[in-house]
């Protein structure tokens, strides 16, 4: 039953246990868990049964984004100690945004030494509301990032990066550098497992979306009105579209490999039809939203208060996926990036 009144925050909330809250990843990606979440009762499965759920002729679309070492550790010139992560490289310059933390905020024109390697100047504040910082580093973001950063885990995991984390917090089809955070309902995904979609006749496409750190804050507004959605990039490319459109013609579904895939897809068709190209999208999807584009969903489980609730719960329907959410916590389903996925259906 549909609520009467309008969705508040709260009702995005949810107790969780701590030790549910994955620190590590399955041993191996396709072994996590999968809460098939598709009908009433919900079927407890293992990731590797995807291609059994879905029919020949259905396309799966994945984000081919790549995770940046985009966290940093350096000091500024007076020895204060300073934590950067890098939220955007600005094409075709040295120049990124980032978030800064130190005891006092550096000045433009300061400069701060990072990995006690490399230096960046700091021209300013900028982002929504000035709450980034606009640096200018003294070679190529990319090279520097990969040699002197670390990967950027989300603040609930609390150990520091390892060569594991560098493997395992990125996907396997990983091409496009420029995200800060995973897409991690396509970590569960191995060579073996798109292998045998590609034998059960289930289609592949991708689109692009750099992954920013927004996407781990929890809205701290009670009414959703007031939230003011972060921003990120994406690109949908033709081949994508001309894939898409296939699939509908033959009758099959698309299947929206993350959130994020899914805030590309439906960003790009906002008019009413799904246009290839590259912009910013700052699409906010509560219940109430007319979805155009995917008709099935492969997500992890998310934080609780957050957007990414809210968008599962307007693909899902609210009461449905809450009821998920009890169920996941009452048979021990791992939680958030490295935990396990759920396979939802659009409800029309």
């Amino acid at each position: 039953m549909r609520m009467s009144r309008p969705y508040t925050v709260s009702d995005f909330d949810f107790a969780l246990p701590p030790e549910l809250i994955a620190q590590h990843p399955a041993a191996e990606r396709s072994a996590s868990r999968l809460l098939d979440g598709r009908a009433e009762p919900p079927v407890d499965r293992i990731f590797r049964e995807l291609p059994d759920l879905l029919n020949p002729g259905d396309l799966l679309v994945f984000n081919n984004t790549k995770v940046i070492k985009a966290r940093l550790y350096g000091a500024k010139s007076s020895g204060g100690a300073v934590e950067a992560l890098v939220e955007r490289v600005l094409p075709g310059t040295r120049e990124v945004w980032a978030h800064m933390r130190a005891s006092k905020s550096p000045k433009a024109g300061a400069v701060v030494r990072f990995a006690e390697a490399f230096d960046a100047e700091v021209l300013g504040r900028c982002g929504p509301d000035d709450g980034l910082f606009h640096l200018r580093l003294s070679g190529d973001p990319f090279e520097l990032l990969e040699r002197h950063g670390h990967v950027p885990l989300p603040p609930y995991i609390e150990h520091g990066d390892s060569a594991d984390d560098v493997r395992r917090y990125q996907t396997v089809f990983a091409r496009e550098p420029g995200a800060v955070a995973a897409p991690t309902a396509a970590l569960h995904f191995d060579e073996a497992l798109l292998a045998r979609l590609a034998e059960r006749g289930v289609g592949t496409a991708h689109v692009t979306l750099h992954v920013g750190a927004g996407t781990f804050q929890p809205v701290r507004v009670e009414s959703l009105a007031d939230h003011k959605m972060h921003s990120e990039w994406f690109q949908v490319a033709p081949e994508t579209v001309d894939a898409i459109a296939r699939c509908r013609a033959a009758g099959g579904k698309v299947t929206a490999v993350g959130t994020t895939t899914l805030r590309a897809l439906e960003s790009a068709a906002l008019g009413g039809t799904l246009k290839a190209g590259a912009r910013e999208t700052d699409i906010f999807i509560t219940p109430g939203f007319d979805f155009q584009v995917v008709d099935r969903l492969v997500t992890n489980f998310h934080l609780p208060k957050s957007t990414l609730m809210m968008l599962v719960s307007a693909f899902a329907g609210y009461e449905p996926v809450m009821a998920l959410y009890r169920h996941a916590i009452a048979q021990r389903y791992r939680f958030f990036s490295y935990g396990d996925a759920m396979l939802l259906e659009r409800r029309r």
